[in-house]
């Protein structure tokens, strides 16, 4: 007798909740919680995964803006946006002719210790 109901909790415990096709994970995951034949710990652990899909995640976000508009402020980050970059490292330096180049490297700086 003792058998018998260990074994109907068994059989209990291996069935999957009832999933139709072309249920997206959230589905899945809110049948699972859902499901109070399920133990405990996975039905808390489904909900913990389909939290952050239920419930909008409030934040907020502040913009200082001078005291002028919204266009205003575009407008100058516009202009901002279209004047060439500043260099960073001062103007480049001239660049060589291509005979300069195609020469081998010299070997001006020689780290290697040789005895």
């Amino acid at each position: 007798m003792m058998l018998a109901t260990v074994d109907a909790a068994l059989a209990e415990l291996e069935e999957e909740p009832e999933v139709p096709e072309g249920e997206t994970s959230l589905q899945l995951l809110q049948a699972i919680y859902k499901d109070k034949k399920q133990p405990l710990n996975v039905r808390v652990r489904c909900a913990i995964e389909a939290l952050p899909f239920e419930v909008p995640k409030l934040s907020a976000t502040a913009i200082a803006m001078d005291g002028q508009s919204f266009a205003e402020a575009l407008e100058r980050a516009i202009s901002r946006s279209q004047k060439p970059l500043p260099l960073l490292n001062g103007p480049s330096p001239p660049e060589l002719p291509a005979e300069e180049l195609k020469k081998p490297f010299s070997n001006y700086r020689n780290n290697y210790r040789r005895y």
